[in-house]
């Protein structure tokens, strides 16, 4: 996983002083292309690492090799928790890794360098046909340095139908969905989700941010996201597949798919979502080999109809 490659990266320059894309390359065990990709981040993001060009040459952190982290300024330690562990895709060894980071971090800084850490979750799969831009939302990092301060900010945001409201509102996190950006955020309404590239407007008011004891961004989003999910396909469909199979099917429904557990004869549970049934039976029908529907008995009835058809117009 990236998070964790570039930790390991940063805690090897560290040990070093210096390193190739090819050292890095050999030690992770990953590609020399993959490693340039991961010194290139750590440097966009603001992280003090810089190449040298030429004989003996490399990627080098900015003062020398260190055993902490007491060099970084707040931005840069900042930059570097941002980049280096979204919320969603840290795993257990990354999340300690990062807490010794933090250890070894001025006292000042500690505070933002683990609500930057926290601030960020990943979402890959996206909602529909998104069109964004190839830039970063307008007003993305205004909210996202609201976040890790934890100060309110006065927002002002055009809805789908085009009409703009205004409110004070409590960011809690930042999320990445596919191409959008989205801000989970408490309001007098209860806690919201904002896209990003319809705010018009976010001036922070100086006041902090009330922010609930037990709130995980990760564990709010994925609530989020599945409710969102169940609005927008309303259709659950049961199935099983045949494990050669679920390759396939994942390649074809992608996030619509859930998978379950295993039954009798080695078959795989899954759940499928759509918005209407005739859709859904068409791609399933394709799909025969592996899959058999085992409800609800409307979606087998289509499924046999698409059948019998096809058997009168090729059989």
């Amino acid at each position: 996983m990236r998070t964790d490659r570039l930790v390991a990266v940063l805690l090897l320059l560290q040990r070093r002083g210096q390193v190739t894309a090819a050292e890095v390359a050999r030690e992770l065990e990953v590609a020399e292309r993959t490693a340039r990709r991961d010194l290139d981040a750590l440097a966009m993001a603001g992280v003090p690492v810089y190449s040298v060009q030429g004989r003996g040459g490399g990627w080098r952190l900015v003062g020398g090799a260190r055993t902490d982290l007491s060099g970084l300024t707040a931005s840069e330690a900042r930059a570097l928790f941002l980049v280096a562990g979204p919320a969603s895709a840290a795993t257990p060894p990354v999340k300690a890794a990062l807490r010794k980071l933090v250890h070894a971090l001025p006292e000042p800084f500690r505070g933002e360098a683990e609500a930057a850490a926290s601030s960020l979750v990943t979402d890959p799969n996206r909602w529909g046909s998104s069109r964004v831009g190839p830039r970063p939302p307008r007003f993305l990092d205004d909210l996202q340095d609201a976040v890790i301060r934890g100060v309110q900010v006065r927002l002002r945001y055009v809805d789908r139908a085009g009409a703009e409201t205004e409110r004070t509102v409590h960011p809690l996190g930042i999320v990445a969905k596919g191409p959008s950006w989205y801000l989970v955020a408490g309001t007098e309404a209860g806690r919201r989700t904002f896209r990003v590239d319809r705010v018009s407007a976010a001036d922070p008011t100086g006041e902090p941010v009330h922010r609930p004891e037990d709130f995980d961004l990760a564990e709010s989003w994925r609530e989020i996201a599945d409710e969102v999910d169940r609005r927008r396909m309303p259709l659950e469909i049961q199935a099983v597949c045949t494990p050669g199979g679920m390759g396939i099917l994942r390649l074809a429904l992608g996030g619509r798919l859930d998978v379950g557990g295993t039954t009798a004869d080695g078959r795989i549970e899954v759940v499928i979502r759509g918005q209407d049934e005739y859709v859904v039976a068409g791609e399933l029908s394709g799909l025969v080999e592996w899959v058999e529907v085992t409800g609800p008995p409307s979606v087998r009835d289509r499924l046999a109809s698409i059948g019998t058809a096809l058997v009168e117009r090729y059989g």
